[in-house]
This record gives C-alpha cells, structure tokens and sequence, in this order.
C-alpha cells in the first residue's frame, strides 16, 4: 500500500488548487476524483464564474478575495492560459438591498475603488440594461470571470508537474482517520497517508457522514442571443452583473463573452436534491423561473434560452463556507459548504487547505467561516 504525505478527495476547484499548493510545497499528494478531469458533473462548470472584490455577502471575504485574485493571475501565468476576464461588475437593486448595501459597506470598510450611480446614469453608460427606476447600481472595476473548466484543468496540470499523482474515475467510498494516519478506500485499492483534505463539493454531506447541516440545491444556468445586435452585450460594454429584485430574488449573469450569448440565472431559489439524484435534464419550467427577470433587466435579447446546463450548489444554513480542521480528526482538513459563490475563491481556498494540512493552521482570516459553528 502506497504511504503519501496528504490525500485529497475531490479534484474540482478547490481540491485541484489544494493539490497544487501542496505539491509546490513538496509533499507526497494523491488527489483522487470519481469523475474525468474538469467535468460537468459538479459545481465547476459552465464556462463562467463571476470573480469581485467589494463582496455583498460579508466584508470577511474581501482578504480572501483579493488573495484570490493574486492567486488566478500566478496560475495564468504558469499554465499560459488566460484563465480572467476583466469586465467590471454592476451590483443592481433598491438602495436598501443586500446586493447594494452589503457591496457598499464592504466597499468602504476595506478601502475599495467603487461608483454609485443611479439608474439613468447606469442605462447610459451599460445600454444593454434597462435598469429600473427604483434601482441604482454600484460599479467596480476589479471584476470580471474566471473561466471554471481552464482555471480547473491549470490547476491539475500544475500540481501534476509538480509531481501530485492524481486519479480519476476512481470514487472514495470510505475514509479513516486515527492517531497514526489516515486510510481511503475505493473500488481500486486502499490509500494510506499523513493527512488528508477533504473537497468533495455537492458529495460533501456523503463524505462528511452528516458532520454538517449542508443542503444540495439544484441550479439551472442559462444562455441567450440577443434579439438584434451583438455590440451592446459584448464585454467591452457590459459586465458582469447580479441584481436583487425588490422581492429579494436574485440574478446575475455575463455578458456574450463568446460573441454569441448573454449568460443569465437566477442564485439560488432552486429546489433541494443530492449529488447522485440531481435532475440534469432541463425542464420548462426552469426557464420560465428567470424569464420574467429577464424581460425587465435585459429586454434586448430573446425570450427562449439559446441552451441551458444544470449544475450545483451545497449550503449552509447561513450560506457561508465552512472551512477547519475536522473536529474528531485533526489531521482531516475540510472546505464545504461553498454556497454558489466559491468558485472564484478556488486557488486560495486551496492554499488554506495546504496550511491546514500540513501546518495545523493558516494565516487567512477564516474565523467567520470555522467549520465547527455547525460541526455536530
């Protein structure tokens, strides 16, 4: 039985930047995925990712995210893919709506470059918005996509070369940890090592044995053309975007960055399911649950999706992520609980479940974000 320094469960966005991180450090990494390299079966992929600095959701996140920003344009210049696409981002809603108040109190608390703008004077400057009267937007210029399928294939090809041995098509079905080491199983054989991070996504409430209150939530991203001409929904012109209706639901999406289609979907608001058991044919109705948003904020383009991909969230109850040392097992590190907003902080989470690993700690401040405030 082969003896390595860490295994890591999972290899999508945050275990393919976990192995690379540890890799570079030089340990001895197994990283095993039940899955093909940078698949569709999870929650990192659909060609887009939204990645900003002034974050609605909690002031917390901005050390992380700007770490992370570092991070992607370190792996671009590794992998020589162009892994970021700058486009700004326009945070829409009433001025007392969580997208607009918490972009601003972040904004300000940290310092951020940001423009308020009303919504005349956003319809002009983004004409592919047809902002509403009783909304105004926040524009910052540090914003744009991360591309999930290369940042994620980078990642593996990097922690690869720096000599993780990964392994795909190979599901875990069993984990232990004691005092002298940690042991994984699958269908191939058993694995043993020092330490062991856990990165399982929407498979998390499996591989966790229901350590976490995590919900999977199925999501459905949507793509459409736009009904006349291209220009105005390119990325020269328009950017990213997320908008909170005046009844609190929540939209975001980009612009046509392949020339083509307009992304739009809505966060969160999908029903609950499993990892095994989603649902990945695309219904009418999943459409019909974003169209309405769609003909009040983007009316240029047409009303059917061109195309459609289901994909995944897993939740907290308060929707934040859920990052430690396992409670019963310290030599177990954990990254869950992402909550559909994760992705774009792929390469420092990575970085973090290195620390964990192999040094018991990190200097990022997660404290807001310790796994057991939930930990039964």
């Amino acid at each position: 039985m082969a003896q390595y320094d860490v295994i890591v469960i999972g290899l999508g966005a945050v275990g393919s930047a976990a192995a690379d991180h540890l890799a570079r450090r030089g340990a001895r990494v197994l990283g095993l995925e039940q899955f093909t390299p940078a698949h569709d079966r999870g929650s990192s992929h659909g060609e887009t990712r939204i990645i900003r600095t002034a974050y609605f959701e909690d002031p917390a996140y901005v050390p992380l995210v700007q770490r992370a920003f570092e991070l992607w344009e370190d792996l671009e210049r590794r992998s020589g893919r162009r892994l970021l696409t700058y486009t700004g981002a326009l945070m829409l809603g009433r001025p007392e709506s969580e997208v607009v108040r918490g972009t601003l109190e972040s904004a300000r608390r940290w310092d951020l470059p940001h423009e308020e703008l009303d919504a005349a004077a956003a319809r002009r400057r983004f004409p592919a918005f047809a902002v509403p009267e009783d909304a105004v937007a926040v524009y910052e210029e540090r914003a744009g996509v991360v591309n999930p399928e290369l940042g994620v294939t980078a990642a593996l090809d990097a922690a690869r070369e720096a000599g993780a041995e990964l392994r795909f098509e190979e599901r875990v079905v069993g984990w232990d940890a004691g005092d002298a080491g940690v042991e994984v199983g699958t269908p191939e054989g058993r694995y043993r090592a020092s330490r062991l991070v856990i990165a399982g996504g929407a498979w998390n409430p499996v591989l966790l044995e229901g350590l976490l209150p995590l919900q999977v939530e199925r999501q459905v991203m949507h793509w459409f053309l736009p009904d006349g001409d291209i220009a105005p929904y390119l990325p020269e012109r328009m950017p990213v975007f997320l908008w909170e209706r005046p009844d609190g639901a929540q939209f975001y999406g980009f612009p046509a960055l392949d020339g083509e289609a307009v992304k739009f979907c809505r966060h969160h608001g999908g029903e609950t399911t499993t990892a095994d058991d989603v649902d990945r044919s695309i219904r009418p109705e999943d459409a019909a649950r974003v169209e309405e948003a769609r003909a009040v904020l983007l009316p240029g383009l047409k009303p059917s999706p061109a195309r459609s991909k289901v994909c995944m969230y897993t939740n907290t109850p308060d929707l934040n992520f859920c990052l430690g040392l396992h409670p019963a097992f310290s030599r177990v590190a954990v990254a869950a609980g992402l909550s559909g907003h994760g992705f774009k902080f792929a390469p420092v989470l990575g970085e973090i479940m290195a620390d964990l690993a192999l040094d018991g700690g990190t200097r990022h401040p997660i404290e807001p974000f310790r796994l057991d405030r939930f930990a039964k």
